[in-house]
């Protein structure tokens, strides 16, 4: 975990752990394990004497993908960060691993991206729709093999709900065990080979400058990559 000296902090989350719980019933499943109070997109709780603690959580990952959570002590702190992700002046940066090969070592991924709703879930669905999804991808490390498998990381400029999940479908690069946007057959052997479970996106990086108490911050913080990550060769 990194933090800095005004409260901001970022966590490395676990996958299949919750960033926040949906109701009283998830609150075992969420990375803090506290109340959420949706409105003000903080955790809380109780502490000595009856004080009310306060945690603001800053940005979200799915349950399915690990890596950097940020969260803030103190309200005005948390309203400053915000505000640098919604002027994208955060710099994020996520690996993947994928099945196949990209066709290039790096390129820019453009898309317009829409979104509906099935049996009760939001999912994202690439073209015909208003929002604009741009995310650098660029190529770590191929392994031979059948599947052919890669390592690839991906820095999104833009903010979308399972944006690179769906970029990387879109272009025959599913990441592997995606139980949404994925290659099922492909997840299916996989895991019967001896591959773990979960989906192979993790948040490993994010850095940008903030401003607070009439001074200028910089935060850079690293959530390590899984061991399981690891290609063979």
């Amino acid at each position: 975990m990194a933090c800095d000296r005004n409260g901001l902090a970022a966590l490395d989350k676990p996958a299949g752990v919750l960033s926040h719980p949906n109701g009283p019933r998830d609150e075992g499943r969420s990375l803090v394990r506290a109340r959420y109070d949706p409105g003000e997109e903080c955790f809380e709780w109780l502490g000595p004497a009856g004080k009310k603690g306060r945690l603001w959580l800053l940005n979200r990952l799915d349950s399915a993908t690990s890596g950097l959570i940020l969260v803030a002590a103190d309200g005005a702190l948390a309203r400053e960060i915000r505000a640098q992700f919604l002027k994208r002046r955060v710099r994020k940066v996520y690996q993947a691993l994928v099945f196949g090969k990209p066709r290039q070592a790096s390129e820019t991924w453009r898309d317009s991206l829409g979104v509906k709703r099935e049996a009760g879930r939001i999912r994202t669905v690439p073209g015909g729709g208003s929002l604009t999804a741009e995310s650098r991808m660029t190529l770590v490390r191929s392994a031979p093999g059948s599947p052919r498998i890669s390592l690839i990381q991906l820095e999104p400029s833009t903010g979308r709900s399972h944006q690179l999940r769906v970029q990387c479908a879109r272009r025959g690069l599913p990441i592997v065990g995606d139980g949404t946007y994925g290659d099922f057959g492909a997840n299916r052997r996989f895991a019967k080979g001896g591959g773990s479970k979960r989906m192979f996106l993790h948040s490993l990086e994010v850095g940008f400058a903030y401003d607070l108490g009439g001074g200028s911050h910089s935060f850079q913080a690293k959530a390590p990559l899984p061991a399981e990550f690891e290609l063979p060769g």
